[in-house]
Parts: structure tokens; C-alpha cells; sequence
């Protein structure tokens, strides 16, 4: 199973954000992507990290899929299959509709120590907004 390690990060509230997708495909193969998303808030970052790897997986055809997060709201929210904070509801719905078209997803929570690398990828996608 291939599994995705996703993360948001934001450098104020909102501020320059990005995106990083660790995925390891199970046969040692990596693949690293750090996104800069402009300025919006963390949350929003956390929920759009999501949305980008899903993305990648269905276009590359990665299914089955066992994503990872650290951040509770986006777990809680594809779980539930519903955005507690009315301002993510049409990015979760976008999400879900992409869910449904893999024949097997996973997401699990993990504590921010276990989600180092997708982290470090959002951090380094946050400064890559001012490359841009």
C-alpha cells in the first residue's frame, strides 16, 4: 500500500502558506512535493495539502492509498465526511468527490513528530511563495 504523509504550514494567519506530500511508494521509492499556496490560513493549508495528493495519487493511478496527517480538523472532517468550519466545506467536498474514485483510502492521524518530513517539505513551499 502506497502511503501519503501530508502537511500544511502558514507563516501568520493567514499568510504565505504551502503544502508538502511525502509518498512512499513501498518499493523504496520517494516522492517529495512542496506547494506554495499564496496566503491563506493554516487550517486552510492543512485541507489543501489534502486536496493536492489526492491529485497526484489519482493521476498517477496510486491506489490503494493510506494517507497520514497531524492535523486533527482534516481527519475528523474526511471521517465525518463533513467540515465542522463551514470554510472548508467545498474544498472537503472536492476531496471526498476524489476519495470515491479509489477503490481503497486511508486516513489516519499521527502526532507532528511522526510527520516530520511532509512538515518540513510545507515549510520550505511557504518560501517558495516568494520565489514565485
Amino acid at each position: 500500500m502506497i502511503e501519503v504523509y501530508i502537511d500544511g504550514a502558514s507563516a501568520g494567519d493567514p499568510g504565505p502558506s504551502g503544502a508538502g506530500i511525502f509518498i512512499k511508494l513501498g518499493n523504496g521509492t520517494v516522492e517529495k512535493h512542496s506547494v506554495p499556496l499564496g496566503s491563506i490560513s493554516n487550517h486552510e493549508a492543512e485541507f489543501r495539502s489534502l486536496l493536492l495528493a489526492l491529485s497526484i495519487c489519482i493521476e498517477k493511478n496510486y491506489d490503494p492509498v493510506s494517507f497520514r496527517t497531524d492535523s486533527q480538523a482534516v481527519e475528523r472532517a474526511v471521517e465525518k465526511r463533513f467540515a465542522k468550519d463551514k470554510r472548508f466545506d467545498s474544498i472537503l467536498q472536492e476531496a471526498l468527490l476524489m476519495i470515491d474514485q479509489l477503490q481503497l483510502f486511508f486516513l489516519k492521524w499521527i502526532p507532528s513528530k511522526q510527520n516530520k518530513v511532509a512538515d518540513d517539505l510545507a515549510r520550505k513551499a511557504v518560501h517558495l511563495n516568494n520565489a514565485r
